[in-house]
Order: C-alpha cells, then structure tokens, then sequence
C-alpha cells in the first residue's frame, strides 16, 4: 500500500483520555505529543464494508470489525474473509476501509482509538506504529496469544518491530523493503546492468534518455515518491542510509540532519535528481502516482515496495509487462546501499469486546496458507520466513529469490512513541530541501534537527 500525504499539525487538539503506560518516561510529555501527532484532524468515519454474505445471527454471533485501509486487490480480501467465516460459522467480519494513504489512515485509526471506540476490534499497524500504539495503551498485548513458538516462523525482523519494552503488541502480515524496478529491455539495449550506485544509474539515464530522445520524448530516467509523507521519508531514508548517514544518533537521542554524509545525500536529490532524471511534478507524486509513470513505461527506474512487482507483470495494468527486472536499490559506494525498511502487522484493540474471536482472525490471516496465496496473486512478500523455500511460491513469484536478502537487512525508521511528531518535521525538511533550489540546506538542517532533539528529550527516562 501507498503511504499519504500529511498536513501541518494543527493549533489545537481535541482531548485524550486514552493514553498513556509509557513506562518510566516523561509521561505528560508524551501524552502530548501524541496528541499533538494524532489527535489534531477530525477524520470521517470511512463507509464500512460488509465483508461477508452471511449475516450474524445465532445468540452466541460475534460481528468483529477489522479496520484497514483501501487494499490493492479486493478480490483477493473478500475471499480470504468469506473463507474465514466459513471455517468459524459464529463470527461475522465487516471491513472499514479507510483511504489508500497510510497516513489518512493513521488518522481514522486513532481518532477511533482515542475516543475509546469499542466496535474496532482488529486493525492494521504500521511497523513504525508500534511504540506509540503501546505507548498510549491502544494495542492490546499480544504475549500470551502471539507464543515463542509462534514467533519462531516468522523473519526476525517483522517480530521485532512488534515488540514495545518487554511485550508484543503485533503479529506480521507482510514485510517490505524499498527495491529498483528498471526496464532492462532498455538497460540491455545500452549495454548496461542494474546499477550499483546512484551515480551510476544517473549515468545510464542520461544515456539512455539522450539515445530514445527522439521516439520516447516523454520518457524520464527517475520515478519516486518525493511528495511530504511518510514515503518521502522513507526514500530519503535510502539515500541517507546509502551515503552512510543515519536519521538519528545510534542510541535515537539526537537527531543527525546536518551530518555530512546526511547533507551530502540530500543534495544529490536535489541536484541530481528533482528536475534533472525526474520531473518536478514528482514532487507531488506518492506511489501511486509514480508507479503509474512506470507502468505507462514513462521511466527507466523506479522506486517502489514489492507488492509493484505483480501490477508491473499484470497486463492488465501495465504497458511495460516483460520488459521490467528488479534489483537492490544503489548506494553511493559498491556494496553499501540501504532499503527502508516496511510492513504491516495485525494487532487487537485495548477496547475490543471480542479478543478472542479478534485472535482467531488474525491466526488464520497470518497463517501460512494465507500468506502464500497472498504472494501469489498478490505479490505480496510474506512475512514467515519458510515461505522464502516454498517451491509451489517460489515458482509463482520467482523474484521473492532475490529480494528475501534486502528483506533480511533493511534499514529501520526510528522507533519511538513520537515518532509520528518526528516524521512530521522529516518530512517538512526533506520536502522544502528538494523544492527549493536555494535553500541553505545546512541550516534548515541546522533548525530541524533542533526541532526533533527537543521531541527525544521529553521522552527520556528521568534519572
């Protein structure tokens, strides 16, 4: 799924009562950056969609309501859900869908949480979700459902991102990573193979541009999300992290902006790509809208999650079907590149009346015949490591070979319950540092990594 598109906080907040066990930290100041960070839109409730044909009946029916955002093939969700409540007769399930935009749907999933709304029962969380979900005491601990055992299947990545202090707080759904589609018919055309770093790929869009100039005019070297949301920070984090830079110190207590490297990362965009391998309309393109360019084959590269793969070999909806390969996306020196690090898991609402019922959904959504069918049609790449060895998967999405090593190493975005309230201030400095040409980088740099410095401190443990 996309991630959306963010507005600035606003003046005031409604109030909260819903939070917070964060333990041993600063806890006003915590309760109010996540009011600030959560609570500051009035979101309307997303029409709910009945997801079964059977309505709830029986005394002992439960109807749970399983919150998520817009899928990308709903086909595919319905039958999954049909075939749960025919394996579980009682339970009925009604989807709320909100907007494709993951952050228009971190909006309507706290508004709800906030207000304590005890009709949610299942939902969907960002990996980056987790500290601020727990935190605030929206999720429900999963530890004595979510076993040892049960853990072990699952790639140890996508576990840890569910963990907040000594507790589980989601199961993994799926995992992403941030990988380089490119046409390698063209790239075979010039001579070339998928690039190892940027400069390299800036060479070889140039040369192929400059070559296919007259019979593709519209086609472009570069297409990525670059517009202010969580996806921007997510892109620039892979720049970043390439050019050997980080977001935050080590031990996530100071941010790390004007760092060379940092700066040094964020100027290549500027320079080298805004305006030059991509448009400037990029500026205002999210992943849907970029990966359209490349569908209609208006790009050499692109940056995208693995879920692209299936739309860019589906004939249906695209126009380059065959002619795409995908690698590891470049760093700036030959074997150090970054991918930003993605997924979603299931977790319960704290307010839920049916946890149990909640459980056995998420049991058999996670579980292993689901995921398969998921990567199968869907392309989605699955979060339980013996699905990487499945032959029957691995003959259907063969590119699950190459990406399961950037699914092992890529790179996490910080975890703290302000996060949301830090990535606003990200994405504000990465989207003004790219639109504006003369922007002193260093000290927009300078201000904002004063901004999220101040955010860390409420949050550390008082001595």
């Amino acid at each position: 799924m996309a991630c959306g598109s963010r507005t600035d906080l606003c003046a005031t907040a409604p109030r909260s009562d819903a939070i917070c066990h964060a333990p041993r930290a600063s806890t006003t100041a915590i309760c109010l950056l996540l009011i600030l960070a959560t609570f500051c839109w009035s979101v309307p409730d997303a029409p709910a969609q009945p997801s079964t044909d059977r309505p709830a009946s029986s005394a002992h029916s439960v109807t749970l309501r399983f919150v998520s955002w817009k899928p990308d093939h709903p086909r595919l969700w319905d039958e999954a859900i049909k075939q749960f409540t025919k394996a579980h007769p009682h339970i009925s399930v009604v989807r709320e869908l909100a907007p494709h935009s993951s952050t228009a749907y971190h909006d309507l999933l706290t508004q709800k949480l906030k207000n304590r709304d005890a009709t949610v029962d299942v939902f969907f969380m960002d990996v980056i979700w987790v500290p601020e979900f727990a935190a605030a005491g929206w999720a429900r601990p999963l530890d004595g459902r979510f076993s040892s055992t049960m853990r072990e299947e699952f790639l140890p990545a996508t576990v840890a991102v569910g963990r907040y202090g000594e507790h589980f707080y989601g199961v993994p759904s799926r995992i992403d990573a941030g990988l380089l589609y490119y046409r390698k018919d063209l790239l075979t055309k010039y001579g070339f193979t998928a690039p190892a770093t940027w400069e390299e790929l800036v060479h070889q869009a140039e040369q192929i541009l400059a070559g296919e100039r007259q019979a593709h005019p519209t086609l472009r070297g570069y297409s990525a999300p670059f517009k202010q949301y969580e996806g921007l920070v997510c892109h620039m984090l892979e720049f970043i992290a390439g050019h050997g830079g980080a977001l935050l110190t080590a031990d996530g207590t100071k941010s790390t902006l004007t760092a060379p490297e940092t700066l040094a990362a964020v100027q290549f965009v500027r320079d080298r790509i805004i305006g030059r391998l991509a448009p400037r309309a990029a500026l205002t393109y999210q992943e849907p809208e970029s990966l359209s360019v490349f569908l209609q084959g208006h790009a050499v590269f692109h940056r995208n999650w693995p879920y692209a793969w299936e739309l860019v070999n589906n004939e249906t909806r695209s126009t380059v079907v065959g002619k795409v390969a995908v690698a590891p996306l470049p760093g700036f020196a030959p074997g150090r590149n970054a991918a930003a690090l993605g997924g979603w898991l299931y977790g319960i609402s704290t307010y839920s009346q049916h946890p149990d019922e909640a459980w056995a959904l998420i049991e058999f959504l996670s579980g292993h015949a689901m995921q398969k069918r998921f990567a199968q049609e869907a392309g989605i790449a699955p979060s339980r490591a013996a699905l990487f060895s499945d032959a029957d998967l691995l003959a259907a999405a063969p590119q699950l070979r190459n990406h399961f090593a950037v699914l092992q190493s890529a790179t996490a975005r910080p975890r703290s319950p302000v996060y949301p309230a830090v990535s606003h201030l990200l994405q504000r400095y990465f989207s003004r540092a790219l639109a504006i040409d003369h922007l002193d980088l260093a000290r927009e740099a300078a201000l904002t990594d004063a901004h999220i410095d101040r955010l860390l401190a409420l949050t550390r443990t008082a001595p």
